[in-house]
């Protein structure tokens, strides 16, 4: 790209992030009250945000917690998820029985797989494009060379034009110099037993690395439910009996307890 045509694309950014476009500037609730106080009343809808895993025992809750912000977003239109082909063979296949435990039905979902990086954020952008989407979730593996400033403002750009939010989930990466409005780090926390000591929600603490609102620095436990798709704050009050590290959203991997992935039952 040219130095005009890229101050062209930062001017352009740069009026969608300071809310002068209606659908840019619209937002959507986590349904933690503070969470969203934070980010000035909740998530811009027409917006690129950032997801890394803690560490990479932490992949799966992080591929959880974008699929909760995805069904916030939409709670019944398709969710498009661009995947790079390295990503299953790390962290093992998307999994449709677990995708159902988070409330997600895979009807729902539309995977296009790439073989490499550029192949991925293409097909991302062109996704970012169509307003019938309900959110966009674009997962390359590692840093790619092609994932730069440029790449990220384009992202974010199309995501204010369509109004369609887009979730970059950073599988295997670490963050660089990017456009994304928001920025966050999952890592699994412990969760709370129902009765009779079954298994609890899945329970996310999740880190505001970055907010370009100015609201960055802050850290939640948050609890997932899917039954009314929606999370909740759960403080200091999570048990300690059952690790929310177990989310069954991949299967097949070569090592899938190492990246706290299982099949669901």
């Amino acid at each position: 790209m040219s130095k005009a045509g890229l101050e062209v694309l930062k001017r352009e950014v740069a009026r969608l992030e300071r809310g002068s476009s209606p659908i840019a500037s619209a937002r959507f609730s986590t349904g933690v009250a503070d969470l969203d106080n934070s980010l000035g009343g909740g998530l811009m809808r027409g917006a690129m945000h950032e997801v890394f895993a803690a560490s990479m025992l932490d992949e799966a809750s992080a591929a959880a917690f974008v699929i909760g912000l995805a069904l916030r977003a939409a709670p019944s239109a398709p969710v498009l998820w661009v995947r790079q082909d390295f990503v299953g063979l790390e962290l093992g296949e998307i999994h449709a029985p677990g995708l159902a435990e988070l409330g997600l039905s895979p009807e729902r979902l539309i995977l296009v797989k790439a073989r490499d990086g550029p192949g991925v954020l293409r097909a991302g952008e062109e996704a970012a494009r169509c307003p019938p989407l309900g959110a966009v979730i674009i997962e390359p593996w590692g840093n790619p060379k092609t994932l730069d400033l440029v790449a990220s403002r384009r992202l974010m750009l199309a995501a204010g034009r369509s109004g369609v939010p887009v979730f970059l989930l950073r599988a295997g990466g670490a963050p660089l110099p990017g456009a994304a409005a928001t920025r966050w780090s999952v890592k699994a926390a412990a969760s709370v037993p129902l009765e009779a000591s079954a298994p609890g929600h899945p329970v996310f603490e999740v880190s505001l690395m970055r907010d370009r609102a100015g609201g960055a620095g802050r850290s939640w436990i948050v609890e997932w439910n899917r039954d009314v798709r929606s999370f909740s704050d759960v403080g200091d009050e999570g048990g300690s009996s059952l690790s929310g590290g177990v989310v069954p959203v991949s299967s097949g991997g070569p090592h899938p307890e190492e990246h706290g992935l299982r099949r669901a039952g």
